[in-house]
């Protein structure tokens, strides 16, 4: 995925909770956004063969360690956002149930991932987005992270490549 570093962000509007609309493209300073495939809700069974797809599990893990280092993204001035095909409102139900810092957004319509070429996978007669997780400045993305293999560190290892390329 190193073909992303140096590409501008898609100028696309995406839905975020309680009806916020964001442009990533028109961010301002430093971002992450960590994709991630799919977050399960209780009482709705997970799709089809997900427990035998490698890497499938652990987008719950994923977000919640970066809304648990919220407060540092916040220090280095870094916007955090997480991004699935969900639509918004699984997303808030998400986000209400785990008491989540950090806001969701929704390509549902696979605007932006496809803009980017970002890699999927299939689970029953859907797509996923693998996890990756994207740095930028302004509008250009500057770090890649991929693949995540351990969800529950990617905001650890995340703020750690913040911080060595703020301190080269």
């Amino acid at each position: 995925m190193d073909h992303l570093i140096g590409q501008k962000l898609p100028d696309v509007i995406l839905a975020s909770g309680n009806s916020t609309l964001i442009n990533p493209a028109q961010l301002a300073g430093l971002s992450v956004i960590f994709c991630y495939p799919y977050t399960g809700r209780p009482g709705h069974a997970d799709p089809v063969g997900w427990d035998d797809i490698p890497g499938a599990h652990g987008s719950t893990p994923q977000a919640l360690g970066f809304s648990k280092r919220y407060e540092e993204f916040e220090r280095l001035d870094v916007k955090v956002f997480g991004l699935s095909f969900q639509d918004a409102e699984w997303q808030n139900e998400f986000v209400e149930r785990t008491a989540l810092r950090v806001p969701l957004l929704s390509d549902n319509e696979r605007i932006f991932s496809t803009a980017l070429a970002l890699p999927t996978f299939r689970a029953g007669e859907n797509d996923y987005l693998r996890r990756i997780t994207i740095l930028s400045r302004g509008d250009t993305i500057f770090g890649v992270r991929y693949p995540v293999k351990v969800p529950e560190n990617d905001a650890d290892e995340t703020l750690a490549l913040l911080r060595r390329s703020a301190n080269p």
